[in-house]
């Protein structure tokens, strides 16, 4: 584990269950240059939130990517790629990735860049004050 990745579990308090801790430690390590990143456990998983906006997440094997409605289609013809559904619904502008399509570390930070970029275009949420 990276110095950084460590530093972002420590603040952040996350724990395992639920999704892949493997895949998880490996979105960390490429957000860990971050310092606008925050790990929440929502969504059925850790969900990565950037300048305070999901960005991108684990749930059970499968990257979670938020990828903004006008793109969505578009990476939905991507190899290994499906809806993301929560609590039977599809979640407008996220999609999941199955393990096949982020199994190299270049894959993988193909994918969390695009949900960076999504999330980019987007205004910064203030993080909530107090406990």
């Amino acid at each position: 584990m990276s110095v950084g990745a460590d530093r972002l579990r420590r603040k952040n308090g996350a724990r395992g269950g639920g999704y892949d801790e493997k895949a998880a430690e490996r979105v960390r390590r490429i957000l860990s240059g971050r310092k606008d990143v925050v790990e929440k456990r929502m969504v059925g998983g850790l969900s990565f939130m950037v300048n305070g906006s999901m960005c991108c997440g684990v749930t059970g094997a499968a990257l979670m990517v938020r990828v903004g409605p006008k793109a969505r289609e578009g990476a939905l013809a991507q190899p290994h790629v499906r809806l993301m559904e929560f609590a039977g619904r599809p979640l407008a502008g996220f999609v999941c990735v199955d393990p096949g399509g982020y199994r190299t570390e270049r894959g993988l930070a193909t994918w969390v860049q695009r949900g960076i970029d999504f999330v980019s275009t987007l205004p910064v949420k203030n993080p909530p004050r107090g406990g």
